[in-house]
């Protein structure tokens, strides 16, 4: 398995190619895609794309913590996290690429 990252520029590469679009229609289509799925999450509101996983917004309740590294207690507070859970669709095909 490699230890590669896919960023951006990778993803519009890869969609130029696989559509037939220019460099600048495929980066404003992966700029929109990433756009429209930051405005739904910044409104609450869950993502789920079948076949591939939920992005789920969840409110973490302000907590008591400690610092691993010097032990000292410290308040965290409340927030909103973003979680992803792949589909089973797709942890099915991970599997596979696993065997």
């Amino acid at each position: 398995m490699s230890n590669s990252v896919v960023v951006k520029s990778d993803l519009v590469n890869n969609v130029h190619k696989r559509l037939g679009i220019s460099q600048r229609e495929a980066k404003e289509f992966v700029d929109l895609f990433f756009e429209e799925m930051r405005l739904v999450l910044e409104s609450h509101e869950d993502i789920k794309l079948s076949g591939f996983g939920n992005y789920i917004i969840r409110h973490k309740q302000q907590r008591e913590g400690r610092n691993p590294k010097t032990g000292v207690s410290a308040v965290i507070s409340e927030r909103y996290v973003v979680t992803f859970k792949a589909s089973n669709k797709f942890r099915q095909r991970l599997r596979v690429l696993k065997d």
